[in-house]
């Protein structure tokens, strides 16, 4: 288990002797009566790790018998015994989500998106993994920009659409793509200067950066998640009418085939 930077319980001697000279200075205090049975007594620290660690202490070195706690008041003894039931399964919730959080720097998961298959919304896409952690936000893809009769301009335009309606508080997106240098040059300036300054009625600030050398397509969440789409935000078919199903609804807009492949990486993140 990676170390937080706090030194942990090395057995029940601290929880019978009480402070160490320096744990003040970790963010460590007593809570509770120093009086108090050391089986009811509790240790509360600044470090989420290190609670872990105390917290699993506590019941693996003090098992939730009060037989041996020096009381003979029952009521006493329900509530102290409510205090461990709640430390077991703190340290219980705890474990849990550090073993998550060891897996998702293994995870890969890929979806494979059909010809017509429809579903796949960036609502549906990305929803999972736009957390209440998310405020910054990498994009590259070479063709957001306008060419021929397709305006990639605008899948960027519902995508950052569906940043705003999330519960996550993004700050910062961060767009790498390449200039259209035919006669859409002047549209894709003008629309993501325009798409620029909607965003930051919303307080979100877009950097925009070009480069003639783009080629990858991938999006990046800096809560540790990274999805690559093979056709990039363009994998939407056109409507087939301007009063379709799909036309709005684009859980219900046909689909190019493409692959998706999802990812979780350290490199944003570091626990």
């Amino acid at each position: 288990m990676p170390s937080s930077g706090h030194s942990l319980l090395a057995g029940p001697q601290l929880w019978k002797t009480g402070l160490s000279s320096n744990s003040k200075e970790r963010g460590w205090s007593w809570h509770g009566d120093p009086d108090t049975p050391h089986t009811a007594t509790t240790l509360i620290t600044s470090s989420p790790l290190a609670s872990c660690h105390i917290v699993t202490s506590f019941y693996l070195f003090f098992p939730p018998s009060l037989e041996d706690s020096g009381t003979k008041d029952n009521a006493k003894k329900c509530h102290l015994r409510q205090k461990i039931s709640d430390y077991m399964d703190r340290a219980e919730d705890i474990k849990k989500f550090l073993e998550q959080e060891k897996e998702d720097g293994k995870y890969h998961k890929q979806i494979k998106i059909e010809e017509n298959a429809t579903g796949f919304s960036y609502e549906s896409l990305f929803q999972q993994y736009l957390n209440a952690a998310v405020t910054e936000i990498w994009i590259e893809d070479p063709y957001i920009r306008h060419t021929h009769q397709l305006n990639f301009i605008y899948n960027f335009l519902r995508f950052c659409e569906m940043l705003v309606k999330q519960p996550c508080k993004v700050k910062t997106i961060h767009l790498l793509t390449s200039m259209d240098e035919g006669s859409g040059k002047g549209q894709q300036t003008s629309g993501l200067e325009e798409i620029k300054e909607s965003l930051s009625q919303h307080g979100i600030e877009l950097e925009i950066e070009f480069s003639s050398s783009i080629h990858d397509r991938e999006i990046r969440f800096n809560n540790g998640w990274m999805i690559t789409i093979g056709r990039g935000l363009d994998y939407f078919k056109k409507p087939q009418g301007r009063f379709t199903l799909g036309y709005c609804d684009f859980d219900l807009r046909l689909c190019h085939e493409t692959t998706v492949d999802i990812f979780h990486t350290r490199h944003t993140k570091k626990i």
